[in-house]
């Protein structure tokens, strides 16, 4: 879907521009985009780099198994279904720090293989098994997780900031963290309220 919305917004770009007798222009930002575009993958690579490297030195020296212990009472009451031996909950406490560090390129695979873990090991709902392809409790709310995102240290806006010369790159840190944080706490309430409403529907 996301191919047809960029091409219709290309062709119209392209025939406003003709319209206009502004094709020269169309051009040559095309041209400078594409320039930037560059740029700040490279700024974003250094800046990944730096942080996944920071992961793997917190991960060998056991600073990330002690902040998953931390985290264990936060993930049993958001998953109170889960057993403490299911294989999704290292990966997803895993996602739920990257996402405070605003690692989201670190989050993703986590992300994916708690959701492959979930759908081949899905939770007993209400006691009944639920086959692999529907969409379990601890399903939706670890995706409603992932996707609010409680960020601590919003890197990727820091970076995009730093690379447009903003005088303050880092100044956005307190508005990200209080909108994640309501983003966060709304999508927690949405899914302990959906996940109470199903189980009294059942009933």
């Amino acid at each position: 879907m996301l191919n047809y919305i960029w091409a219709f917004m290309i062709v119209i770009g392209v025939i406003y521009g003709v319209a206009t007798g502004t094709i020269e222009q169309v051009g040559n930002g095309a041209i400078e985009s594409a320039e930037e575009a560059v740029k700040l993958c490279i700024t974003m690579l250094g800046i990944m780099s730096m942080w996944m490297g920071f992961m793997k030195v917190a991960e060998n020296s056991g600073l990330i198994r002690k902040a998953e212990k931390g985290l264990e009472p936060v993930v049993r009451w958001l998953f109170p279904n889960m057993p403490k031996e299911h294989k999704a909950r290292p990966h997803i406490t895993t996602n739920i720090i990257a996402n405070l560090l605003g690692l989201g390129w670190a989050a993703t695979p986590a992300g994916l293989k708690a959701m492959e873990e979930l759908s081949k090991d899905p939770i007993p709902q209400n006691g009944k098994v639920i086959p692999g392809h529907i969409s379990t409790n601890e399903m939706c709310t670890f995706l409603v997780i992932n996707i609010s995102s409680l960020q601590l240290i919003p890197v990727n806006m820091i970076a995009y900031r730093s690379q447009y010369h903003s005088q303050s790159p880092a100044s956005i840190v307190a508005p990200a963290i209080l909108a994640t944080t309501i983003s966060t706490l709304a999508g927690v309430i949405f899914c302990k309220i959906m996940c109470r409403r199903k189980v009294k529907v059942r009933e």
